[in-house]
């Protein structure tokens, strides 16, 4: 038999960062959670969290915590079926459901279809934020239920649907333009002129050039972790980079950015992908991340 007093343990550590705040939670002593997770962890024989500021999870932790996640799906469900289960007076539980998407998505159109689920829903959501060529390892490694992703292909246990593609622009200050391409945008100009990268993982630059001038040279980067903060950076004139159109159509308009070449969109097609077992009880939101894509991203299917 599992322990469910000890898996809720864990997850509540995880969720709220200390063993303080999950005691808090459970309204038991912080003692008495620390027990319940040692003695899980001793009867696995494996660490389940790291402890810290805040606690995270291990992997094996997090898989814990995603099934902890798809109980309280189930118990809510149940008790809404067979309202005489609950205890009298007993606070009713809400289920956190962690989810994950690319941040350029969060910035742009995710949290209108966040806006729609929880207009109606009791549920919470946690989301996470990756590239959208990496979100899928976190569904594979059961860190979320469900993900925004570039993959096409289903990953084992999850149900996939098209949404449509992300519209991306690569733009510049009229000022930029002029220091940096006085003879126009070439791969020679491209190579000495700064760009915007968000992280390690980013490609995007490099994909529209290749798909613009078919070659990606290495040039010079700032590195700007926000979607929000390429925007403000490139109205500042501090590189080029491709902006979501979402983002910067108004800007293009205006003329506050140039598009560095007209009629070379970057369009990144993006997948909803989600865990199998608790697709039907994710419905909801599922429906309301699709519907939100198909009417604002480009091309959409179904």
């Amino acid at each position: 038999m599992l322990d469910y007093p000890a898996l809720q343990a864990v997850s509540l550590v995880v969720r709220t960062g200390s063993f303080e705040r999950a005691a808090q939670a459970l309204n038991v002593t912080p003692s008495a959670v620390s027990q319940r997770v040692k003695q899980l962890e001793e009867r696995m024989g494996t660490v389940l969290i790291v402890r810290g500021q805040p606690c995270t999870a291990t992997e094996r932790g997090e898989w814990l915590c995603r099934h902890m996640e798809q109980v309280g799906l189930l118990e809510r469900d149940l008790m809404e079926r067979l309202p005489a289960l609950a205890e009298d007076g007993a606070a009713v539980q809400r289920v956190t459901l962690r989810v994950a998407t690319n941040a350029d998505s969060l910035g742009t159109w995710f949290l209108r279809a966040v806006a729609t689920f929880a207009e109606h829903s009791p549920h919470l959501l946690d989301i996470a934020v990756d590239d959208q060529e990496h979100t899928a390892e976190w569904l594979r490694r059961g860190r979320v239920l469900a993900a925004v992703t570039a993959l096409a292909q289903p990953i084992q246990g999850c149900r996939v649907m098209p949404l449509g593609s992300l519209r991306y622009r690569a733009t510049a200050s009229p000022d930029f333009v002029a220091r940096h391409f006085p003879e126009g945008v070439t791969l020679h100009a491209l190579a000495l002129a700064p760009s915007l990268v968000f992280n390690q993982k980013d490609r995007l630059q490099r994909q529209w050039m290749q798909l613009a001038f078919g070659a990606s040279p290495d040039h010079p980067v700032h590195w700007v972790p926000s979607t929000q903060g390429f925007v403000d950076a490139s109205l500042l004139g501090i590189g080029w980079c491709v902006n979501p159109e979402l983002l910067v159509k108004d800007h293009i308009a205006a003329g506050r950015l140039r598009e560095l070449e007209l009629g070379r969109p970057l369009d990144i097609p993006l997948f909803w992908q989600v865990n199998r077992i608790a697709s039907d009880r994710l419905a909801d939101l599922t429906r309301a991340v699709v519907e939100t894509a198909r009417r604002v991203l480009i091309n959409p299917q179904g």
